[in-house]
């Protein structure tokens, strides 16, 4: 005898126990499955759990150059194993809330892996002690939000001892005395920024023509100095020809940099080219007799896959009516609050209703160190679409509370239509930029003008009170 639902869903990440919640506050008959851990990819293995080292690590940092604050500490040491047993405290409080979340919700929760059969059907598989257990759901909506997995490079040597992926070196207990990073992006940089501040001697290659490539290119060049002032190495436009293992165990790392041929040698190298849609067994054809790849699956039950995505139209739905998909295994924006949103906008259309939130508009977060934080259009962005603008600019130099916490170079620059004021977008990148960035969301959201954002009192001091100061006529 078959289970019912109202509506199953493929994935306990952000975008699936949230899409949970959502369903089951309707009064629908609510599943959720996941093969690993509740939280998905974001607690387990991603934001929180780096986020955690970081602090970790930039605590340290500081406690090392303290003593230009008039405060001396003696011998300080990290312990990599406290940290990590830290990250994991951490984590469990935060699984426990979800499980509590759901329980309270009256979802159902399955340990197992689901199988999409048709758009009413899903196979549940798990494995207890009494073997392997397969489950028949029946449902009247499913939502996918099975996530990324690290993607993969072809190199030769990525297979090599100590060639890692961000998912293994997270967990790692002991720290690299060098590292070399294939990847200067998000992922890269907060890799760069964790072990630089805990002493090891970080290398960054990046195939682009700069780190942080699809952000404003001063945020980029910006931070580029900083982290190159910590003693970073970061080798742009730069291409990866191979991976060797040298005598004692090291690795030698060769790549191509501006026609010249250039190795780093150190005791790890992390790949973080960033991460791919989960997808894998996620659909069965049954009446197929020939094994059939992932897409192939997919297309038989009219899911359509792009470049290794799940295509899904502005409601989150696919082209199988029914059937939903939410957060990175849809491809877009990987970020944890964008699945949020997008699952509860879909689960929102799943029963005739208004999406909840405006999925346009995301603000996009990077937590090295000094943070950044962007929403909205750049000035350039804004230019090509036609637009006058005006973009203000100011440095956190001259804002006292970045003065007095000893922070690194930083700025706000705000872009506004130059005929209604309107603000149309705006990039950060100091302490708190990620705190901040909700504001300048809000005011575009909103349609608020550079005079209106301008006169806000503020307190001060605070790194917020910039924000005024950018936004002034």
């Amino acid at each position: 005898m078959a289970e019912r639902y109202d509506l199953v869903i493929i994935g306990a990440g952000p975008a699936g126990y949230v899409a949970a919640e959502e369903s089951a506050s309707k009064g629908k008959r609510t599943a959720l499955i996941e093969n690993r851990e509740l939280g998905g990819t974001c607690l387990n293995r991603g934001c929180i759990p780096t986020k955690t080292l970081l602090h970790s690590a930039e605590l340290f940092g500081q406690i090392k150059s303290c003593g230009r604050l008039g405060i001396h500490v003696e011998q300080a040491e990290i312990r990599m194993d406290e940290v990590q047993a830290r990250k994991e405290e951490v984590i469990g409080q935060l699984r426990s809330g979800i499980a509590s979340l759901m329980k309270k919700n009256k979802v159902t929760v399955y340990e197992g892996t689901g199988t999409v059969l048709n758009r009413h059907t899903v196979l549940l598989h798990s494995v207890s002690e009494d073997g392997d257990n397969k489950t028949i759901l029946e449902t009247e909506k499913i939502l996918l939000a099975t996530g990324s997995v690290p993607a993969a490079l072809p190199i030769p040597g990525a297979d090599l001892p100590d060639v890692t992926d961000s998912d293994a070196l997270l967990d790692r207990k002991e720290i690299y005395p060098s590292l070399t990073i294939v990847g200067g992006g998000v992922i890269g940089m907060e890799f760069a920024s964790i072990y630089s501040a805990l002493g090891c001697q970080v290398t960054v290659i990046e195939y682009l023509d700069r780190i942080l490539a699809n952000m404003d290119k001063e945020i980029s060049q910006s931070l580029k100095m900083i982290m190159k002032k910590r003693g970073v190495e970061i080798c742009t436009g730069a291409r990866v020809e191979e991976i060797v293992q040298a005598d004692g165990g090291r690795l030698i790392c060769r790549y191509m940099e501006k026609e010249e041929k250039k190795e780093t040698v150190s005791d790890g190298i992390l790949i973080a080219a960033g991460r791919r849609a989960n997808i894998s067994g996620l659909f069965a054809d049954v009446s197929a007799e020939e094994k059939l790849t992932d897409e192939e699956a997919a297309n038989r039950l009219g899911i359509r896959i792009e470049r290794g995505r799940i295509a899904v139209d502005e409601n989150g739905q696919t082209d199988v009516p029914g059937i939903y998909a939410a957060g990175d295994v849809t491809g877009g924006v990987q970020l944890a609050h964008a699945a949020s949103a997008q699952a509860v906008n879909a689960v929102a259309h799943m029963w005739g209703e208004q999406p909840v939130f405006d999925t346009s508009l995301i603000p996009g977060c990077v937590y090295t160190d000094p943070e950044i934080a962007t929403v909205g259009l750049t000035q350039e962005e804004a230019k090509k679409q036609g637009l006058r603008v005006i973009s203000k600019k100011y440095p956190m130099s001259a804002n006292a509370k970045t003065v007095l916490t000893g922070q690194e170079r930083g700025f706000i620059r705000v872009t506004a239509d130059a005929d209604t004021q309107k603000i149309l977008g705006a990039q950060i990148m100091c302490a708190r930029a990620t705190d901040m960035i909700s504001e300048l969301a809000d005011a575009i959201k909103n349609g608020l003008t550079l005079q209106q954002m301008a006169g806000v009192v503020r307190p001060h001091p605070t790194f917020a009170e910039a924000i005024g100061e950018a936004v002034k006529i």
